[in-house]
């Protein structure tokens, strides 16, 4: 009878192959809309740190209001506007096209277009993370030496093109690790896109929790795929400063 039950006990403790397959899916599109998010908000915060630098009265209120506005809001509601919000506004029509299933055809593979969820939930963590990424960047603009500017001044350079050659990569290399904690924070926050339907990480473990009432087994497994997501964040933060400071060393 003791040999009997142990099988048994191995099963309400593990949990079935396709359970695993939901969590790993799940997995999957937290990768996928983590990085997509990150990318966009690299590229959205970098031109709010410029925009705050300008010339322009005008162009450096709209991006410090931006700042103020999106950090100073949470990111639950945020996403809710996005989702219920926007889709409100749109006409029918459209809201209706994104809600479809539509797939594009490259050779022998096929992609299909993310659902409208998935496109919410990436100008959600975006634009908010893009909010952050824009305070690390002007640090690290404010990093660089005044000096720096004059010499690119004094070669001729425009304010453009000492931007690009001079500063930029400076301001870069200094905001770098900073950085990379908001891209930990991103992939911790993409957990939040459960509420509007997205059917990440935590999505998924919460349908294999209520499928399968083994609640450790689904949050831990959950748990222990975040920790490793942030861990390889950290060890790429870590071999980016080494690259950072072996290029400043041969300076």
């Amino acid at each position: 009878m003791a040999r009997a039950a142990r099988p048994h006990r191995r099963i309400m403790l593990g949990l079935a192959p396709k359970y695993l397959f939901w969590l790993w899916h799940g997995f999957l599109l937290t990768l996928g809309l983590a990085a997509a998010s990150a990318l966009a908000a690299t590229v959205g915060g970098l031109l709010l740190a410029v925009a705050r630098h300008a010339r322009a009265s005008g162009l450096r209120a709209l991006a410090a209001g931006y700042v103020v506005a999106f950090r100073n809001t949470p990111l639950l509601v945020q996403l809710l506007f996005w989702y219920f919000g926007v889709a409100s506004l749109l006409p029918d029509t459209w809201t209706a096209w994104l809600n479809a299933r539509h797939e594009l055809g490259m050779g022998p593979l096929t992609l299909a277009w993310p659902s409208f969820e998935f496109v919410a939930g990436w100008v959600g963590l975006s634009a908010y993370t893009a909010a952050f990424v824009a305070e690390e960047c002007e640090a690290g603009l404010r990093g660089v030496r005044r000096a720096q500017h004059d010499a690119a001044a004094a070669l001729g350079l425009t304010p453009l093109q000492s931007l690009r050659y001079v500063v930029l990569p400076q301001a870069v290399r200094i905001a770098l690790p900073p950085l990379f904690g908001q891209y930990m924070n991103l992939v911790k926050n993409s957990s939040l896109a459960m509420a509007i339907g997205v059917a990440e990480l935590s999505y998924a473990s919460r349908q294999v929790e209520t499928e399968t009432f083994k609640t450790f087994a689904a949050f831990g497994v959950a748990t222990v795929l975040y920790v490793a997501a942030v861990a390889a964040i950290e060890a790429g933060a870590y071999a980016a400063t080494q690259w950072r400071d072996r290029l400043g060393a041969g300076r």
